[in-house]
């Protein structure tokens, strides 16, 4: 039986890594300049010294529009779709909850005012990295903050207990609250910005457009970390779902396991937006989707949900940019709205 579920698992992977590679070919070809796939899949051999007579035959011109422009844009957007699906999936399982997404704790909003800072009264100091920069210290400060203000302010009655332990929906309220004045920090900032504010309306509502292969080189080390460090806690976010006390009698240390899980999460979700901005929906509707597929086990559920929430996140901006450059923000927003609502009319129901 194991064996069978090994194998099962295996093959999940095998295809939806295949599935990969071809969206990666298909959406290098998609933009204001088509390249055949033909001759995409030509300069790939010839990058990997497999076939470099067909890559001879490419025109120069495609090279550079593949490897300068589209390529960084499109790996970028892998690792970002990568990251987001990962946090979702992992709070999701934590907040046992499938409507949780990345941003449920207040990220998006710190990592808004970060980014809305630095575009309005902080000096560059980092020059184009100044931005991401302050974008992913204001999405880990507001984690911290919101985790604090739960086991502080949770300390009497429902609040931290025994042993110290904080409830979800004391995370999930003061997340609610704390996003709601950073919200009201980020009105501020955009109503004094003057010419600035269109550069935090764009940054707001996300995009792949700036991405170089620096971008992708600086987020692919923490992307990957985090998802490696998060994987080894899936076999006790199984255990989580049976409740926190038959966790417990499993010999597992439950308030330990949800604050390393909340930091990577964290982490990971700020890592994918320090560049991009804010891109909705991928969290929610991706762990949510490839668990109908795969089942609940995080063994498999994290790595395919990790696949897919980059695939779908390729082909999301390869339309974007069909439609003119469209920030990606809008697209996922246009797909992840009404499964949102889906979702709540799914629970109304009762269905889960």
């Amino acid at each position: 039986m194991k064996f069978k579920k090994f194998l099962h698992w295996r093959l999940v992977l095998l295809y939806l890594v295949a599935i990969l590679a071809v969206t990666v070919v298909l959406t290098t070809a998609v933009g204001p300049v088509y390249v055949p796939p033909s001759e995409i899949v030509a300069l790939f051999c010839g990058k990997l010294q497999l076939c470099e007579t067909a890559a001879a035959l490419v025109p120069q011109k495609y090279e550079t529009i593949i490897f300068q422009i589209r390529l960084p844009r499109i790996f970028l957007g892998l690792l970002v779709g990568f990251a987001l699906a990962t946090a979702g999936t992992t709070l999701q399982g934590l907040f046992k909850n499938p409507m949780a997404d990345p941003y449920i704790i207040g990220i998006a909003s710190g990592a808004a005012v970060g980014a809305a800072l630095s575009l309005t009264v902080v000096p560059r100091f980092l020059g184009g990295y100044t931005t991401p920069f302050l974008a992913f210290l204001g999405a880990v400060f507001t984690t911290f903050l919101v985790y604090s203000i739960a086991r502080t302010g949770g300390g009497a009655g429902a609040g931290a207990g025994e042993g110290g332990r904080i409830p979800v929906d004391s995370l999930l309220l003061t997340g609610i609250a704390v996003s709601m004045f950073f919200g009201a920090v980020l009105s501020f900032l955009m109503f004094v910005a003057g010419k600035d504010l269109h550069n935090i309306f764009f940054w707001l509502m996300g995009g792949l457009w700036k991405a170089r292969w620096r971008e992708v080189e600086v987020t692919a080390l923490p992307v990957l970390l985090c998802f490696g460090l998060i994987y080894i806690f899936a076999k006790d976010l199984n255990a989580l779902l049976l409740g926190e006390e038959s966790a417990q009698t499993l010999g597992i240390n439950v308030e330990g396991v949800k604050k390393i899980l909340l930091i990577l999460s964290a982490f990971i979700t700020a890592s994918a937006v320090a560049f991009v901005g804010t891109i909705g929906f991928v969290g929610l509707i991706i762990p949510h989707i490839t668990r109908i597929l795969v089942g609940p086990d995080h063994r498999i559920l994290f790595p395919a949900s990790a696949l897919v929430g980059a695939i779908f996140l390729a082909w999301t901006d390869a339309l974007a940019r069909v439609l003119g450059e469209m920030p990606v923000g809008i697209i996922t927003a246009f797909f992840g709205a009404p499964f949102f609502i889906y979702l709540l009319w799914r629970r109304r129901k009762g269905y889960f």
